[in-house]
């Protein structure tokens, strides 16, 4: 399993946060399946204030730019990537790899 941690700043409005909140309560299943199918096993996200972090477990063989790419061209997908977008502090137009920041591991507690 590989693990990808993202972070993203959401407009500073409780109210428009609060949609995207709601937003993710309701994911579209076209979304999830599509997520899936690009070899997607969990995702999480947690929201601290305006800012979004995400957690993404994926199979072994998950390349990250091939992969989203490919998710990218799934039913349903560009139209929740707009929808989301009126909610994140960035241009709407820009693609998710432009939005969402890949985090490094700096620390990990060993088992």
């Amino acid at each position: 399993m590989k693990r990808y941690c993202q972070s993203l700043e959401l407009v500073n409005d409780e109210e428009m946060i609060q949609k995207y909140v709601d937003a993710h309560a309701h994911v579209w299943p076209e979304v999830m399946a599509g997520q899936r199918e690009v070899g997607i096993l969990d995702m999480q996200i947690y929201r601290y204030m305006n800012k979004v972090f995400m957690i993404c477990d994926t199979v072994d063989d998950f390349d990250w730019e091939r992969d989203m790419a490919r998710l990218a061209s799934l039913p349903r997908q560009a139209e929740w990537e707009a929808y989301v977008a009126q909610f994140q502090e960035c241009d709407p137009k820009s693609p998710s790899a432009e939005k969402w920041h890949l985090m490094d591991k700096i620390f990990q507690l060993e088992h």
